[in-house]
């Protein structure tokens, strides 16, 4: 289907030539048959010649034709003229020679038309490659032109990051004059925090070390309470008679035993609510930057309501020890005189470890609370 479209397209363009070579309509006529005829191998007709120039009548391409064919048969034919040959010689050496001639021609018309296909080939191939290189044209001007709107972008880009550059410079400077009494007052609330942290620090240290000494001596206390229990009741084997006195000791000595582990919840959460406070203070010490001028008047003050707090729970753990110390040698000076009334009626005399075991065991949590 290429080559046929190919061959149309040249006839076309050779045809566009002629008209504007030949303004003539003869003329171009008379050459229009002999590009047909000579050099695409196609008989003219009067039918196809008009179609090919579209200018006159019908009349025209006709006579015009059949000037070319009366032209090309007096072309074709050959006279030798020679005075001392007979005619039929000099007839029949013309028929010869127009064979010749035909034959010839014929030739060079094969050779032609090899030669032609080898032309449209070449030309076909050369569409191709031009066809080809188009494309790829087509695609560098593409990219070209998609490369050209991404370096425009870029630049404006470019430009725009420049002047926001400058303008954040700017504003960079500014907000460094500023910073510099910001920083200031910083590093002189990070110093205050640093000291209320060293003093929570040491407060919770301090904390800490009372609940571990509490924790020991509960339970040494409770080791103390289970070996009182144990010997209660070697005693109550041996000694009826004073069972009701020993089961008031043992319910004496596990209701301090509970009192010891209450006092020991209560440390635990003081020192949990302490901690809390110290997070608290670690997240306020954000909004002491915008507080600094009211925490430099009120500083002093808290600082003096902390050490009288301070003083208070120190007041507060001493009566707190005093009580429960006086509380205990009550409650273990009771136990000792039940066990004195007791011991005339026993057959065998309870062991005074056990007495005193429950004095030591009882007075030492209350000390340490």
């Amino acid at each position: 289907m290429a080559e046929p479209f190919s061959e149309h397209a040249r006839l076309a363009a050779e045809i566009e030539r002629l008209k504007a070579e030949f303004p003539k309509t003869r003329d171009l006529y008379r050459e229009v048959c002999a590009l047909l005829f000579f050099r695409f191998g196609v008989t003219p007709t009067a039918n196809r010649l008009y179609q090919l120039v579209h200018r006159g009548s019908m009349s025209t391409p006709t006579a015009v034709l059949s000037e070319f064919w009366a032209d090309l048969r007096e072309k074709s034919r050959v006279r030798i003229e020679h005075p001392d040959l007979p005619a039929e010689v000099r007839h029949a050496a013309g028929e010869l020679v127009a064979t010749l001639w035909s034959r010839a021609t014929a030739a060079a018309s094969a050779a032609l038309d090899g030669l032609r296909a080898d032309v449209d080939a070449q030309q076909r191939d050369a569409q191709q490659s031009v066809a080809a290189l188009q494309v790829d044209l087509a695609r560098t001007e593409t990219a070209l032109e998609q490369r050209t709107s991404a370096l425009l972008t870029a630049q404006v880009r470019i430009h725009e990051l420049e002047q926001s550059l400058a303008a954040a410079e700017t504003e960079r400077a500014a907000l460094a004059d500023e910073l510099e009494p910001l920083r200031q007052r910083a590093r002189e609330q990070e110093a205050t925090l640093a000291n209320a942290q060293a003093t929570f620090a040491s407060e919770r240290d301090k904390l800490r070390a009372a609940v571990e000494l509490a924790d020991t001596r509960c339970q040494a206390a409770e080791k103390r309470a289970t070996l009182e229990v144990e010997r209660e009741r070697v005693a109550n084997e041996r000694l009826q008679r004073d069972a009701d006195a020993a089961t008031r000791t043992l319910t004496d000595a596990r209701a301090e035993i509970q009192a010891l582990q209450k006092q020991l919840g209560d440390l635990r959460h003081r020192n949990g609510t302490l901690e809390g406070q110290l997070e608290a203070l670690r997240d306020t010490s954000a909004a002491y930057a915008r507080e600094l001028s009211a925490w430099r008047d009120n500083a002093a003050s808290a600082e003096a309501a902390q050490r009288g707090a301070a003083r208070a729970r120190s007041a507060d753990a001493a009566k707190v020890t005093k009580a429960t110390k006086a509380t205990k040698d009550a409650k273990v000076g009771k136990v000792t005189k039940g066990a004195r009334r007791a011991k005339p009626a026993a057959a065998t005399p309870p062991p005074a470890g056990g007495t005193r075991k429950t004095r030591g065991g009882g007075s030492g949590p209350r000390s340490g609370s």
